[in-house]
Order: structure tokens, then C-alpha cells, then sequence
């Protein structure tokens, strides 16, 4: 099921539990609640609410096998991460990607590392964008 609007983004929280579901492919409640370290781990019944919550928005469905539900995330990983990238830059930068990077570049939150790694993509980027034939 799709997001039912672009302002439907999964909370923090919602992400933590969507991330054990991405990763495991399918999971119960009790899959979910011990993949993460003891000192971290959510409350059962919080999860399954959260579940609850999370499947009304459509974000999870689940399947009964006897008494347990299986859950199964019905949004892809790309697509929340594209819709969260979009609220971002609507929300704080105008829609501006080059404010987002400006800010991020003097935040000094990047490594150098990752500065060198984002001018090698943008590159990339243009040169498929200049030869589209060349992908081939």
C-alpha cells in the first residue's frame, strides 16, 4: 500500500521498528523487540501498538500464523528515505538541495571522506546526465 500522503512519514520511532522489519524481511512482535541491545530494547505492548498504528497508516501488514501476527513492511526503504529527503528540504530549505548541502558542508558534520565521496557521485551524475547513451 503507498503512503497515503506525502505528509505521512513514519516517526522516529516507527522508524527504528520499520528498520528490523526492512532488515528481517518478516517479523513478529517478539523478533522485532529482542533485535535490538537489552540496554535499548522497546516494551512489548509499545511495539505492538506501534504496529497497530503503523499498519492503519500503511506501513506494515501482517499475516496470522496461528496465534502470532507477522509483520511485513508494504513501504519500501528508498521511498521513505526519498519522501524524508523531500519534507526535509520543504520543511527547512525552501526545496533548495544546495541549501540543504551548503548547510550540511558547514556543519561539519562530513567527513572528508564523505565530501570525497559526494564530489565523485556528482560527477558521475553529470557525466551520465552529459552521455546518457554511455550507461549502456
Amino acid at each position: 500500500m503507498p503512503f497515503r500522503t506525502r505528509a505521512n512519514l513514519p516517526t522516529s520511532s516507527e522508524m527504528r521498528i520499520l528498520n528490523v522489519v526492512w532488515r528481517l524481511g518478516t517479523a513478529t512482535v517478539d523478533q522485532i523487540v529482542t533485535s535490538f541491545p537489552e540496554s535499548e530494547r522497546p516494551n512489548y505492548k509499545t511495539t505492538q501498538a506501534f504496529l497497530r498504528i503503523m499498519e492503519n497508516k500503511g506501513f506494515v501488514r501482517h499475516t496470522a500464523r496461528g496465534r502470532v501476527f507477522v509483520f511485513e513492511a508494504t513501504v519500501k526503504k528508498d521511498d521513505v528515505d526519498q519522501r524524508s529527503v523531500e519534507a526535509l528540504l520543504a520543511q527547512n530549505f525552501g526545496g533548495s538541495a544546495t541549501g540543504l548541502l551548503v548547510n550540511l558542508l558547514e556543519s561539519d558534520a562530513l567527513p572528508p571522506t564523505d565530501i570525497a565521496a559526494l564530489e565523485k557521485m556528482i560527477r558521475e551524475y553529470k557525466r551520465r546526465k552529459k552521455n546518457p547513451a554511455s550507461e549502456n
